[in-house]
């Protein structure tokens, strides 16, 4: 049995700890660590409807200030999020799994991981998916997982009519392993409606909509920028 296969696959928000830990996170947790807070494109948040939230991975920060960017305190949503199997042990994972959180083998994705993801966008729900797959040390933007157009592009035949967004967002910070007092930029970019990809093929329908996306996150993540902000 794979790792994947022996992890169990639900997720779910426990409402008293959402209500300590946002307020918690967002007020002392990231303004106490970091130093300069950037964010733009928030008025780019779909506010409703089915969302992937797709961003670059650079540090385990990224869980954090995803949430702090786009999350309840921003658009009124709680996002869902894949996490890797590693994580889905101890304590940590006690508190992932109760602020929507649940487990995923980036390297052989359970069926269970993909359907519950499905599920969950069916429901309207916001998901967070790193479409690289790992943490990246580097500037660039790796070359996509299609798994986030594939999940995006089967709701969307499930629900025809509907917008299913795909929200990129690329993270940067002033250091490649940020420290305390490090600095960060958040950039939010225009929403991918997985509906305009639909093609009688489905691998040519991912690949296009994947491209699509990974063109974005570069243009978000790639250009010329200010020497604070390296990665």
């Amino acid at each position: 049995m794979s790792k994947s296969q022996s992890l169990t696959t639900n997720s779910r928000i426990s409402p008293w700890l959402a209500r300590l830990l946002y307020p918690l996170g967002c007020y002392v947790v990231i303004p106490g660590f970091f130093g300069k807070i950037e964010i733009t494109g928030q008025e780019n948040i779909p506010t409703k409807n089915p969302v992937i939230v797709a961003p670059t991975h650079r540090s385990r920060w990224d869980a954090l200030l995803v949430p702090y960017a786009v999350g309840r305190m921003v658009s009124g949503r709680d996002l869902r999020f894949m996490v890797s199997a590693d994580e889905a042990k101890g304590l940590q994972y006690w508190f992932i799994s109760r602020m929507g959180g649940f487990p995923i083998d980036p390297k052989r994705p359970g069926v269970s991981s993909v359907r519950h993801s499905v599920e969950l966008l069916q429901n309207d729900e916001m998901l967070v998916i790193f479409p690289e797959g790992g943490i990246v040390r580097e500037r660039k933007v790796y070359s996509l997982k299609r798994g986030v157009a594939r999940i995006a592009l089967d709701v969307a035949v499930d629900r025809p009519g509907t917008e299913v967004n795909i929200l990129p967002v690329s993270l940067k910070y002033s250091d490649p392993y940020p420290s305390w007092g490090a600095d960060v930029k958040i950039e939010i970019g225009v929403p991918l409606n997985a509906a305009e990809y639909l093609e009688e093929s489905v691998r040519r329908s991912s690949q296009k909509l994947t491209a699509a996306l990974e063109t974005q996150l570069r243009e978000l993540h790639e250009l010329p920028q200010s020497k604070e902000i390296l990665v």
